[in-house]
């Protein structure tokens, strides 16, 4: 991926692998302070967690997933969408999923999360409207048309959220990665309305 043609996804890679591995290495406190946490936010009103939560990651693996797939995605929709589109498409899913986070967790004093996962779902979405059946490759070696990544995806999340007890931490945050995805196939559809058209015509309706 030429990312000199994607200046919003170059950056946004340095700053999640930057403030990541500071607090991996040397600054480990900072994941319990930018961790998002429904009831710090709704109680002590620290909004700033809505922001902070997605730039950091709970080990090596994690932001190394992550980040992996925004590179191979984020340069091409990048390019279709524009820079501040982008950007927005970003931002705005990460606060999809917090959002859905906060709605099913607002009770849950124990709930803390992190991770870019859920802006990351949104990039992935945003993909599938314009190339469903582009061919993913899962886990580096199992191809896989992306709609059905995607339908499996939600199938999953929807499932493991179901089956998660009020009071468990740890694990996915599976709630974060739908309503990220869903974040970003409303935002690609409201600033790209033809991206649904391009969609639809492809699956031959």
């Amino acid at each position: 991926m030429d990312l000199s043609q994607a200046p919003v996804t170059l950056i946004l890679l340095i700053i999640n692998t930057v403030v990541s591995l500071v607090a991996l290495t040397s600054r480990p406190e900072l994941i319990d302070r930018f961790a998002f946490k429904p009831v710090r936010v709704l109680q002590e009103k620290e909004y700033y967690r809505l922001f902070t939560a997605g730039l950091v990651h709970v080990d090596g693996v994690h932001l190394l997933f992550n980040m992996v797939t925004l590179y191979f995605f984020g340069p091409w929709l990048e390019g279709v969408l524009g820079p501040v589109r982008f950007l927005i498409l970003y931002i705005g899913s990460d606060l999809a999923a917090q959002a859905l986070s906060l709605v099913m967790h607002q009770r849950n004093p124990n709930y803390a999360a992190v991770g870019a996962s859920g802006a990351i779902s949104g990039v992935l979405f945003g993909f599938c409207l314009y190339e469903p059946f582009r061919m993913l490759y899962l886990f580096f070696a199992i191809p896989i048309p992306a709609l059905v990544f995607a339908i499996g995806f939600v199938a999953l999340s929807v499932y493991a959220m179901q089956n998660r007890g009020p009071e468990q931490t740890g694990g996915l945050a599976h709630e974060a990665h739908l309503g990220g995805a869903l974040g970003g196939l409303a935002l690609t559809i409201f600033m790209d309305p033809g991206a649904l058209g391009t969609f639809i015509s492809q699956l031959g309706l």
